[in-house]
């Protein structure tokens, strides 16, 4: 099983940038896309269905604001739209797919850095979240949680730390709920293979040299249970493929 994890930021805006040309070329067998920015009716869906992927979304009831989406060659035995959370779910935030015994979860996690209502909307959704999980554990014990998480775990994670500990997607109590994350029976697949500086997922539009000088932050991440740890075959990240402030994020369970 080979998955993607990639914030387009704007579906519509990714496909005019080549994205189903990149879609033809097999990258992964699933994709799951965060930040589709568009209502059903904007969507392209023979488009990717020509690429080879039948596609499932989860869109915000704002229009041109947030969404989810999966994207897959592998024909999922059941599909959930949302987690029960009434404004994240008018958010379109959360998609499950299951493939026969794992359980793949596309989330998009909040941003705060448009003020502080935000900011705490975000720490209320974190908790939500990991509840939702716990419960589903109950019943799944093989999950994979992939997506935008608006959150730099480590030090190696960011380009400049120092700078942003005070930064909204770097402060203590959003990677202290990380810590607790990964200490609940996830794994961080990238790092589980790769404990490398310099590796990112996201650049700032504001200065669009930090992309070039690589100066950026690691916050698109696929997480596995511990339960498929062992199964992580190969992992990388693809800051040249270029539709999005965002980048590729690739993980591959062998059988």
């Amino acid at each position: 099983m080979r998955i993607i994890t990639y914030n387009v930021n704007g579906i519509r805006a990714a496909i005019k940038r080549g994205f189903i040309d990149w879609l033809k070329t097999d990258p992964a067998d699933i994709v799951c896309i965060q930040e589709v920015k568009a209502h059903e009716a904007d969507i392209d869906r023979v488009a990717i269905e020509s690429a080879g992927y039948r596609p499932y979304f989860f869109l915000a009831q704002k229009k041109g604001y947030s969404g989810v989406g999966i994207l897959t060659k592998i024909e999922p035995t059941n599909v959930e739209y949302g987690h029960g959370k009434e404004q994240s779910d008018f958010e379109g935030r959360v998609l499950r797919a299951d493939f026969g015994d794992i359980t793949l979860i596309n989330a998009y996690f909040p941003s705060g850095t448009t003020g502080e209502p935000r900011q705490s909307y975000k720490y209320i959704w974190l908790d939500e979240f990991l509840d939702y999980l716990n419960e589903l554990r109950k019943t799944r014990t093989k999950i994979i949680v992939c997506g935008d998480y608006n959150i730099a775990h480590k030090d190696i994670d960011i380009h400049n730390p120092v700078s942003n500990k005070k930064t909204s997607g770097f402060l203590p109590e959003e990677r202290a709920w990380l810590d607790k994350f990964m200490n609940n029976d996830f794994v961080d697949g990238f790092r589980h293979l790769n404990k490398e500086p310099d590796h990112y997922t996201w650049w700032s539009v504001m200065r669009p040299s930090t992309r070039l000088e690589n100066k950026g932050w690691r916050i698109d991440y696929i997480n596995v249970s511990t339960s498929l740890r062992d199964m992580i075959k190969d992992v990388k990240i693809f800051p040249e493929v270029k539709h999005s402030d965002h980048c590729p994020v690739y993980l591959e369970l062998k059988p």
